[in-house]
């Protein structure tokens, strides 16, 4: 948990192209990665208690599994995002393969899933809220996202959903 908050946080903005990230952002971001990060591993630490068979529970395996999916997207939507501009270049364009080929909002896609599966592995209500939490946040951009793209290319793909494949 401790090393996806740092890479979100410090390393994942010096790989982006594009316009500048306000300083402000990043501080925020900072702010809220330190106290949910608090949150989470206090609860864990301090609060949570689990048989020692936990790690063969259906919930550990099946939301360790769902982590691990979502990272992989998550990632993966990452790098092609990256890979969509050149050095200084700052317009849009539109994103192709992996799941982008089924939604506008891969990465976002990924990423709650991600937290889903961290809810679900932990089964604790501070990882279930962080969860819906990141659901309430970027679903909404996700959609956002999608009608920028709807508005700005007339070849965006009609087919494309905005975050859930084949359903939103």
């Amino acid at each position: 948990l401790c090393f996806l908050i740092y890479l979100r946080t410090f390393i994942y903005p010096f790989f982006t192209r594009g316009r500048p990230f306000p300083l402000q952002l990043l501080f925020f971001g900072t702010l809220f990665c330190i106290y949910n990060g608090f949150l989470q591993g206090y609860y864990l630490i301090y609060c949570a208690e689990y048989p020692n068979d936990w790690c063969t529970d259906i919930r550990f395996t099946a939301g360790l599994l769902l982590f691990l999916l979502g990272m992989g997207i998550n990632i993966h939507s990452d790098l092609l995002l990256r890979q969509l501009r050149k050095p200084g270049e700052i317009t849009y364009k539109i994103p192709q393969g992996g799941l982008f080929t089924y939604v506008s909002g891969a990465n976002y896609f990924g990423e709650i899933v991600e937290w889903f599966g961290f809810a679900i592995a932990t089964w604790s209500l501070p990882a279930f809220a962080f969860a819906f939490f990141t659901l309430c946040c970027i679903g909404p951009r996700a959609y956002h996202h999608h009608r920028y793209y709807l508005k700005t290319f007339t070849d965006y793909p009609k087919s494309r959903k905005a975050l859930i494949p084949f359903v939103f």
